[in-house]
């Protein structure tokens, strides 16, 4: 008999022997599109940093001048007295660039998304998520009470036949943009059956809001849909947005709902103000700065056509995730170290963060990549056997 924690060692090595161990690697440098690991000066095809504001001298002298005026920390959460002028003109700002009634800024996405399932679901209700939604997603759905579906990825036929007639609420739930893969859910056939069903729409836009649609709308302004299509959305601000923390859009109805209800939110310390002011700060300049999202669609372009010429396993995504599929999950480990010996920084991503053999490389884009950057990442990528 195994007690305490007597069986993790032999877990561990199992975890390590299957290629699929994780280990941490300390940067030193200001996110971008070179840091500094172990010494080391690497180009970043890793970071979610897709407009490059991460370390953009406006928002980190916003940073700097909102510690000056509330300090690091908010002190509490925002029920208490954590919640700032400046979380509040986020939350207005937010609202207005999504087109919605109000917006609930969050400590996290993951926070965002288990507050929000667990505050609208409870037992008698059902969810449905597509089988490649992010972990929180998935999470939220499987702690909030409700019955519990996976449907076959962008499959609408296989969702319509999972949804049953019942009492409670349906709430139908997806990624915007898929955060390994790289493609778009099918939102607009996705909100027409949502309507037909008298279902909830959810939509987790992390990866698509600031990159996608004339004004960095994300998925949904890329699609021309509103809060009526799409009641509930989430967004992260770590990625695009280059800061920290996370949002809810939608309608009074549902901010007021989620206030009173989410446990996530009601919780948990508010982020801390000078994020908040950082924050708008990034906020305005990803509604006008357009060519950062030009310039990054011309780089995904040039290195998808490099790709296709050197014959490369790419996966369809025209977004700023370009997934190249390896299979083996310890293939995939030794292809990323080669990588950064050639002095790249590229994640190996595997199971059970994918599906058993489909491992990738997880290529990341930025606006602040040069095209020399992904020349020379071509170049690597053709002299390792793949």
């Amino acid at each position: 008999m195994v007690s305490g924690f007597d069986g993790l060692a032999n877990e561990l090595e199992q975890i390590r022997l299957k290629g699929l161990y994780r280990s941490r690697r300390v940067v030193s440098s200001p996110q971008g599109v070179n840091v500094e690991i172990d010494r080391k000066q690497l180009v970043n095809f890793s970071s979610n940093d897709y407009l490059g504001l991460a370390n953009d001298p406006e928002v980190v002298k916003s940073f700097k001048k909102a510690c000056d005026n509330y300090g690091v920390g908010s002190g509490s959460a925002h029920l208490i007295c954590g919640h700032s002028r400046s979380h509040h003109a986020l939350e207005e700002e937010l609202a207005e660039f999504t087109g919605r009634e109000r917006a609930l800024s969050f400590s996290t996405g993951y926070m965002a998304n288990m507050g929000v399932i667990s505050a609208l679901l409870g037992r008698g209700d059902q969810v449905l998520e597509d089988r490649l939604n992010h972990a929180s997603l998935l999470d939220g759905g499987l702690l909030s009470g409700a019955r519990f579906k996976r449907y076959i990825h962008n499959d609408l036929d296989n969702l319509n036949n999972k949804i049953q007639p019942i009492d409670g609420r349906t709430l139908m739930v997806t990624d915007g943009v898929f955060s390994m893969d790289g493609d778009l859910a099918l939102l607009p056939e996705l909100s027409a059956l949502a309507a037909e069903k008298n279902a909830w729409l959810m939509v987790d836009d992390a990866h698509g809001l600031g990159v996608l649609g004339d004004t960095g709308g994300g998925v949904l302004q890329h699609y021309g849909l509103r809060q009526q299509d799409v009641p509930v959305l989430v967004g992260t601000l770590g990625k695009a947005f280059g800061t920290f923390g996370a949002f809810v859009a939608g309608s009074d109805l549902l901010i007021e709902t989620l206030i009173q209800k989410a446990r996530a939110y009601i919780f948990t310390t508010a982020l801390p103000a000078a994020v908040a002011e950082a924050t708008r700060t990034s906020l305005k300049l990803v509604i006008a700065d357009n060519w950062r999202r030009d310039k990054l669609n011309q780089l995904v372009k040039r290195f998808r056509a490099g790709a296709g010429q050197l014959g490369l396993s790419m996966m369809p995504s025209d977004s700023a995730i370009q997934p190249l599929l390896i299979g083996d999950s310890l293939q995939a480990v030794k292809i990323s170290e080669k990588l950064l010996d050639k002095g790249f920084l590229i994640s190996a991503i595997r199971p059970p963060t994918v599906a058993k053999g489909e491992a990738r490389l997880r290529i990341t884009f930025s606006a602040s990549h040069q095209e020399r950057h992904v020349d020379q990442l071509l170049d690597a990528l053709d002299s390792i056997a793949i």
